[in-house]
């Protein structure tokens, strides 16, 4: 399904980096990541990667009980992701599900990185930037996942959550290995985004003061 659910008609940017790229000073969504600036308009990931394609990872119902009764929300679990390097991760909740699948989209958005790819599988010798560039692994909760650079022509050897993130990343070939109750498809999921973002911080050091934290299930 399609994420880019924000009308940018109209858009008016609230903050420093989205004016900069309405009026074209950022015109790629690395130099935004570069720029320093905090990303808190999804819209300007709609601009900056049209096109952009989410995958729903999980949808969980969550009851908890209030002095007005039992109360019911839905918490789903998103990647978006322009299968060229950019992806995103996050969980949305709403007292209906597809309202939380739109807010989830909307944050994983603002959560968006850059993964650097390459070949970096001693067995390849190829110039196209088709796996990762190193080994690198991701923890959440009791679930750790680690992703290891393969040659081209072996696909993803991975599970159907840990694939659909790194397919969304740009990843076309893998190893990976996961430890832990791996069930848990939300721990699943942000194990094996961390993944790709350890091996994002390696590239660009400095965190994002406003990044907005995916919830992880115990």
């Amino acid at each position: 399904m399609s994420g880019n659910n924000y009308n940018d008609d109209g858009w008016e940017p609230v903050t420093r980096l989205g004016r900069k790229v309405q009026e074209g000073d950022i015109d790629t969504m690395e130099a935004a990541l570069n720029s320093g600036l905090p990303l808190k308009e999804p819209e300007i990931v709609d601009q900056l990667l049209p096109g952009l394609d989410d995958e729903v990872l999980d949808i969980n119902m969550v009851q908890r009980m209030t002095d007005s009764g039992r109360r019911v929300k839905f918490r789903c679990v998103v990647a978006v992701g322009n299968r060229d390097g950019f992806v995103g991760y996050a969980e949305g909740r709403d007292d209906q599900v597809g309202s939380a699948i739109q807010k989830a989209i909307g944050i994983a958005k603002l959560n968006i990185i850059q993964v650097p790819r390459g070949s970096g599988s001693w067995e390849d010798r190829s110039d196209r930037p088709h796996s990762l560039t190193r080994r690198t692994t991701g923890k959440a909760g009791s679930v750790e996942v680690e992703l290891i650079p393969a040659p081209e022509g072996l696909g993803l050897a991975a599970s159907d959550t840990v694939r659909a993130v790194i397919e969304l990343a740009g990843i076309e070939n893998a190893w990976t290995k996961s430890h832990g109750n791996t069930r848990t498809t939300v721990n699943l999921a942000k194990a094996t985004f961390n993944a790709l973002e350890n091996a994002s911080q390696s590239r660009h050091p400095q965190r994002r003061p406003n990044r907005e934290e995916p919830e992880v299930a115990e």
